[in-house]
């Protein structure tokens, strides 16, 4: 694995894949959208551990706009009561922005203010997932761990976020991933079944 550990270029709008040795069972597999990243840390949402919880349940004015699988995502370990929105859109209206409602991470997806009126912003609203609890990195933390490989940081794609098969995004964004990291994607579920 230690090829893979050269210099990963890491800013809010991109992948952060956990390696397959990652040893915190949190992590096990998964890929996180970092939200936020600067000399103080990271904040991100992990995008492939969809919860029990329907969406209609605690948000019910949001479940039209709910990307399948329309449940609520666990975001992370951190603040499993702090919610995070993430909407998919086509451009947001300037009065959505101006008002704080929504914040570009990628130039389609965007954390968005659950308190906003989903109708109107319905038009340029195409999907939305909530999050509850994030993943969350103190200074220098993040750029630790990926030294010893146990992340690496690829460029993310809108689907991503709204994947509607959430448990094989771990497998997909590897695959498209040049080189020998796509073969990671193989990487049995049990090493020693290998």
């Amino acid at each position: 694995m230690g090829e893979f550990v050269e210099f990963q270029f890491v800013q809010a709008g991109r992948l952060l894949v956990a390696s397959p040795l990652l040893p915190d069972p949190n992590f096990d597999r998964t890929v996180i959208l970092l939200l936020a990243y600067n000399e103080d840390g990271a904040l991100g949402l992990v995008l492939n551990r969809p919860s029990q919880t329907l969406i209609a349940a605690p948000l019910p004015r949001w479940e039209a706009l709910a990307a399948d699988p329309a449940v609520v995502f666990v975001g992370g370990p951190v603040q499993h009561q702090a919610v995070i929105c993430l909407a998919r859109s086509s451009g947001m209206p300037e009065a959505a922005d101006s008002e704080g409602g929504w914040r570009p991470v990628t130039p389609d997806v965007g954390t968005l203010d659950l308190d906003s009126d989903p109708s109107v912003l319905h038009p340029n609203v195409s999907q939305v997932r909530v999050f509850a609890g994030y993943a969350g990195w103190s200074a220098g933390q993040l750029e630790n761990e990926i030294a010893a490989g146990a992340w690496w940081a690829v460029d993310a794609e809108a689907e991503d976020a709204f994947s509607a098969e959430p448990d094989e995004l771990w497998k997909r964004v590897l695959r498209r991933q040049r080189g020998s990291l796509a073969l990671v994607a193989s990487y049995p579920d049990d090493p020693n079944m290998n």
